[in-house]
């Protein structure tokens, strides 16, 4: 009785699997997802992730390769990992990532160019045990838009820093940093400085010249005496005796003057 009951199950669940493999349609049952639109600045990085899916089992060794296309479906092919190829304009900028056994990945596109902006179609081939090889790509693809980005302007919680020309001035804590002058800048001081230093020099020189030209006018005697080094000397003429001029002739003195000079004298 249980093995009456037991063969049409099996043969029920055999008839099953079969419709189902039947049902597996290459064509139909194979897809390729990956997002429609992604943006990245320029010099950035950018990620087209992807997912897969197939129609009943792989084989043994699948191979799965992923390639990319670049502009429309049929477009030129900018990267190969089964061949190891990579466009000239991504040289050494497109890595895959796929981890083995998964169907979820992957492809990094390093330093964004403006030129990068262009729409790009993941496609994967592997091998199945029933349908042999497989091939199929995404049909709308991804759309990448690189931008410039914009400046950013650093500011603390207290302070704003604000940039000019060769001056950076910190404020909120009220100091000022001045930064290299710029090379005009150095040779105008420079030549400020010289001027300054030529007109004090030649009012020096003037002040001198004017000095030496018109000395302080001193006494003789002063002279005479700078002269003989500060010491002033006096000249005794002596005359001989017989020169009248030696022994003037002095007025006779009256009788009571000799009297009034002998008492004064004794």
């Amino acid at each position: 009785m249980g093995l009456s009951l037991l063969l049409p199950l099996l043969l029920l669940l055999a008839t099953l699997q079969a419709g189902n493999s039947e049902r597996c349609d290459p064509k139909m049952d194979y897809r390729m997802d990956q997002p429609e639109h992604l943006s990245a600045p320029k010099g950035g990085t950018i990620h087209i992730n992807f997912t897969f899916y197939y129609c009943g089992a792989l084989a043994k060794d699948p191979r799965v390769n992923i390639a990319l296309r670049r502009t429309h479906f049929h477009g030129q092919f900018i990267y190969n990992s089964s061949r190891h190829f990579v466009h000239e304009d991504y040289k050494d900028r497109i890595v895959l990532n796929l981890p083995e056994g998964q169907k979820s990945g992957f492809l990094q596109i390093l330093n964004l160019r403006e030129e990068d902006e262009n729409t790009y179609f993941c496609r994967v081939q592997l091998k199945t045990q029933r349908f042999g090889w497989q091939l199929w790509q995404s049909i709308l693809g991804t759309k990448l838009t690189v931008y410039l980005a914009p400046k950013t302007t650093t500011k603390g919680p207290t302070s704003t820093v604000t940039t000019t020309t060769g001056l950076s001035v910190l404020e909120g804590n009220r100091t000022s940093v001045s930064l290299p002058l710029s090379v005009g800048a150095v040779v105008k001081v420079a030549l400020a400085i010289a001027v300054l230093k030529t007109a004090i020099l030649g009012l020096t020189l003037y002040l001198r010249w004017k000095t030496s030209k018109d000395p302080p006018k001193l006494d003789p005697k002063q002279d005479e005496a700078q002269d003989n080094g500060g010491i002033l000397y006096a000249s005794l003429t002596l005359s001989s005796s017989s020169s009248p001029a030696a022994h003037p002739t002095l007025p006779k003195k009256s009788p009571q003057e000799e009297t009034l000079y002998s008492i004064l004298k004794a």
